[in-house]
This record gives C-alpha cells, structure tokens and sequence, in this order.
C-alpha cells in the first residue's frame, strides 16, 4: 500500500503507555474515569500477565499507524489532512489493539458445535465503550476502527457492522467509513463499494471475503450476522439493548471480536446506555472486574460540579473534552454554548449532557468508593465474632436472583470495632447467562467463594434457613430484620429442614421483641417504605461515614454498595431504590436492615457477656 504522509512521533514508550503516564502524573488533565482507566493500564502493565494477558506495544504502534499512513480526514478544515491521532486516541486505539491473550492453553475455547479455536495471541478486549463531549472526534475514531477490522486484521470473512437502532443513524457512522474510501486511492483498489453516492450501502474487501455494512433493529427476520467487529453509535439514544444483542449473538464463532460503542451523556438512567456507562466507570476505577471490557469515560470530579463550577473554570473543560487543546470543538464554542444556555433550564440541561459529559438526569450513588473502601479490614479475623452479640437482615430477592444475608456485630474488649458480615446465594443454573446480564463475574467469586450458589434454577431458601441456622449457633444471635416478601416460602421451607422459625412482634411499652416461639430463629418483620427504613438508613450511614464498623471486603457487597441509590419521600424520609439503583443492591438492603434492629446502649455494663464466676472475677481485675 502507498502510505500517506504523517508526522512521526519519537518516544521511548508506545505512545498509549506514554498517554496513561501523562494523565495518572497529572501532566495531561483529566477526569476520574479517565485517570482510572490510564492506571488500570499501567497496573496491567506489571500484574495482567498473572491473569493471561499481555501488551505487546509493536501490534499498538502498528495499529495506530494504520490511521495515520492510510486514513485521510474530510470534512471543513480537514479535508485530505492524514489521521493524525491525538493522545487520548492513541491510548484507545493502542489499549484496543495492543492487549493480547497469552499463550497458556487455556485460551483453547471449546465452541458449541464441539470444535475448539484457539484464541492465543487473539484480541484481550471484546467490549470498548468510549463515552466524551460531542464534537471530540470519537466518530471518525471509531470508523477507523471499522475499517481497519475490515482490512488489515488479519480476519477471514470479516463481517464489520456500523450498528443503531434506526437504519439512518447507524448510516451516521458507516458515512464516515466512505469517507476513508473516497480519500485513499489505496483504499479504492482493494475495496469495493456498493451504490452511488450517499446511497452507498456497503464496502465490501473481496481477497479476504470481508464486508462493512450498516445494520439497526428494524428489519426484523433477518439472519444472524457474524461479526468480527459492531460499531455502535450514540448508545444513550438506544431504546433498549436489542441490537447490541443481536450483535453479540454471533460473536460465538469469532476469535477477536469486538463491539466498540461511542456515545454522549444522556438524560435517561434507565437505558442499556446508562448501564454500560455505570458499568465502564466502575470497570475503569477497578471498583469491579472486567477484563474483556475496556472504557474510556469523560467526567467531571465531584468538587467541580459544586455550584456548577465547571462552567466558569476553563481549566476544567479538558476533563471532559480531550480534543480540546487541539481545537476541538474549540473554547469559543463551549463559551456560545454557555452563554446561550443562561436562563434556559432546558438548553443548560443540554449544554451539561453535550459538553460536560454529565447525565443530567441520573442521581450519584449514594455509597462512593471513597467511604467504602477505608471500612474494609483486609485481616478480618472471624475467629473475634465468635460469642459476640450480633443482628441479621435478609433479603431474600425473588428465587432465580441474588439472596443476601447480613449480620452485624457489636463491639467488644479484644475487638473495638464493629464488625460487618454479608453472605450472598446465586442459582447455579446459567450462572454464566447472570455474569453477563449484570455486568459481573458470578463464576469468579463462586470460586473464591465470596458467595454461594443454589443447585438448579432458583435460590434454595430451605438451603439459605440451614445455613442460617448452623453458622449462628456460634454467636449471639438477637434477631433477624426480614422483608416480608417470599417469607411464607422461607417459612415453608426452614419447616422441611426441621428449623423452627420464631416471628417476633414489637412491644412499644417495654420496647422490645416479643416472639410467637421461645425456639428457633427469631425472625424480626421490617418494612420497606420510607418511614421505617430512614431511620435504619440514617444509622448505618453514621457508622459508615464515622468508620465504626469493618467489613470482609467481599466484591459482590462492594458491587451492591457501588449501585445504591437513595431516595425520598414527600415528608423527606428516605429509601433504597432498586427501580433508580443500576444493579443489585441486597447485600446493603439486608445490612441496612439488620442496623434498623440493631440496639444501641452507651451504658453498657462491664459485665455484660459474663457467664461464670471466672468471667466476673476476670471482669473485676481488669
């Protein structure tokens, strides 16, 4: 191929490794999600080889010199320019291209019809989900991708999809691929196109068999596409995850492939384009594991969405728009903007979805990683919690989802602390299926049994009630806070098993339970509205920003901390709300319901626990 003229770019580090560096020193601004995903680089950098994975920088450099040698730019100022990547694009492009699978065997995938492919030396990542400002050049970055997939990946049959909802917005992204088409003569004599002018419909590569199509939902009884790589535009319009499925169906029968998704911020939590940027950024700060997922999210810190100060403090405003300092879309554009928006509530709505990559109507979670993590105790000793007093909440969810069950201990003398312990049950059935549907590796914490799993399709709640019963002789159990859905099923259940279970009712005057059975696991009713679970809120979020307690610090409760949304009632009491909340939340439901039963007492005695005559005596001399 006869290669256009490009500048070259000398340094002694790839230039993606080179960008991670320059943002985690704080040498190129940017944003929390941004400077996660640059130190998840480099962290990988040392660590990934220990899970499979490697870097190999000469396939990241040649990948980003496929846009600058071949691609031409079109379009205004632009026009017949070369593809110069910015930084922040080589890092995706590099990151895309240059993370590799080893060489283990483990990589030897069986497919379903029982042939094994090898995917050694294959492509790490199959998802990348790239969310910035509009105007930063992410749509012609992705074309490149398509592109390049279609050409010079090395793929046999490669079938490249430009893919939306509607025909013509997926027609939005495939335009720009013409583009690189009608600006490289070299392009032109190895690809083919079909149709005439903006009615072109394909490019198609007939050495390798490989086509680069538009495709939406629309069209609906068409045959299942293959594809090496799904190019999705504008992911926060997306009415629900159909055409990304449809998508991901056929990735079954390819070694490498990828879906690479760009969009803008929205105005809608409740979409697949909210879920996968929740998801991205948790991925991004390593606050969940993913590593077939890569996300590069513009955002905004906390301090500068106080008082809506980014929208006066230029500095800011390359955090979320990393073309900036190059032009892109350039400060007088972001100032027209503002200034238009002032006094327009729906325009300055936009204003912050399309500049400041802020999802203007979602709610920030109400756990951040930041009070979260300080609370975990990497040398949690379970030895201390024996004979300790402690009260339960469970949420038992519905049969085929996650089931939780949390027990909060009081402190004591060898142990000041208070002590938070949650145990999690999954279906075992299409385990896998559940990992993908909630964005979480299910599979992985089974085996490091962080949780555990029922056989068959639902959740066991005569297995749950065992277990309850048999690992809670050994401390001092007051209690169990339950919500009463599915507790007539649990019921039934403990009964099969031989458990009693004990419901207790409250006594306002002697404030205290009374229980309809002197046996058995006391089980403690508690309601989900608002006026009964702000109270309990409001005292686990005590002991939460006051660092009073400690946790395991399982995964799969961090998951639930990292999804909560509160919210609130008219009188102002509030509620965890799974309809807001993206993910599950029962591992915080249950631990917030077992502090709503939990008593508190600043006179406790010294002699409290106390059994024998030795315990006093032992008292005494202390």
């Amino acid at each position: 191929m006869k290669k256009t003229k490009a500048k070259k770019t000398a340094c002694s580090i790839d230039r993606a490794t080179a960008y991670a560096l320059a943002v985690v020193n704080g040498e190129i601004m940017a944003g929390p999600y941004v400077r996660g995903a640059c130190q998840r680089h480099l962290n990988d950098l040392k660590y990934a080889g220990e899970r499979g994975f490697y870097y190999a920088e000469a396939e990241a450099a040649k990948a980003i010199r496929f846009f600058e040698e071949y691609l031409c730019l079109n379009g205004g100022q632009f026009e017949g320019k070369p593809f110069i990547l910015l930084p922040w694009q080589c890092f995706i492009v590099g990151s895309i291209f240059g993370w590799k699978r080893d060489t283990s065997d483990k990589w030897l995938e069986r497919r379903p019809d029982g042939d094994v492919r090898d995917t050694r030396h294959k492509r790490r990542f199959r998802v990348a989900f790239i969310e910035t400002e509009k105007g930063s050049g992410k749509s012609p970055l992705c074309a490149g991708i398509g592109v390049k997939g279609l050409c010079a990946d090395n793929e046999a049959r490669s079938e490249i999809y430009a893919a939306a909802t509607y025909k013509d917005q997926a027609m939005v992204l495939f335009r720009d691929a013409v583009a690189f088409y009608d600006q490289s003569p070299e392009l032109q004599k190895r690809l083919v196109a079909s149709g005439t002018g903006e009615k072109r419909w394909s490019l198609s590569f007939p050495e390798k068999g490989s086509f680069f199509r538009p495709i939406s939902s629309e069209k609906k009884g068409q045959s299942g596409p293959r594809p090496h790589m799904a190019l999705l535009d504008e992911i926060h319009e997306h009415r629900d995850g159909t055409v990304i499925e449809m998508l991901r169906a056929g990735f079954k029968w390819r070694e490498q492939p990828l879906s690479f998704m760009i969009t803008n911020s929205g105005h809608d939590k409740t979409t697949v384009g909210w879920e996968y940027h929740d998801m991205g950024s948790k991925i991004a700060c390593e606050l969940l594991e993913n590593d077939e997922f890569f996300a590069y999210i513009c955002a905004l810190d906390e301090a500068d969405l106080e008082d809506d100060h980014y929208l006066t403090d230029e500095c800011l405003w390359a955090k979320v728009n990393p073309s900036l300092e190059y032009g892109l879309p350039g400060y007088d554009y972001i100032r027209g903007q503002i200034k238009e928006a002032r006094g327009m509530d729906s325009k300055m709505g936009t204003v912050k979805r399309l500049c400041f990559c802020i999802w203007t109507e979602a709610e920030s979670p109400w756990i951040s990683g930041e009070v979260w993590d300080p609370c975990r105790d990497s040398d949690f000793d379970e030895s201390l919690l024996v004979g300790r007093r402690c009260w339960g909440g469970l949420d038992l969810s519905a049969v085929n989802d996650l089931t939780a069950f949390a027990l909060m201990f009081e402190p004591c003398e060898a142990d000041p602390m208070m002590r938070l312990k949650v145990f999690f049950w999954v279906p075992e059935k299409d385990l896998r299926r559940k990992s993908e549907i909630d964005h979480v590796p299910y599979d992985v914490w089974v085996k490091q049994k962080h949780i555990f799993v029922s056989k068959g399709a639902a959740i066991s709640y005569g297995q749950v009630a065992r277990f309850i019963f048999d690992e809670t002789l050994k401390y001092g159990l007051q209690g169990i806070a339950y919500d009463r859905n599915y507790m007539k099923f649990f019921v039934k259940d403990a009964e099969k098993e031989g458990i009693e279970i004990a419901i207790g009712k409250w006594d306002k005057e002697k404030r205290l339970w009374n229980y309809d059975s002197p046996s058995g696991i006391k089980m403690n009713p508690f309601g989900q509205e608002p006026r009964s679970m702000a109270p309990a809120i409001d005292k686990f979020e005590r002991y939460l920003l006051q660092r009073e307690f400690r946790h395991d610090g399982n995964p799969c409760l961090r998951w639930c901390a990292a999804n909560v949304i509160v919210d609130s009632d008219d009188s102002g009491y509030r509620k965890m709300s799974k309809k807001k909340s993206v993910g599950r939340i029962d591992g915080i439901t249950a631990t917030v319901m077992a502090c709503g039963i939990l008593e508190e007492s600043e006179e406790k005695s010294a002699y409290d626990g106390c059994e024998t005559v030795e315990d006093y005596k032992a008292r005494m001399a202390f």
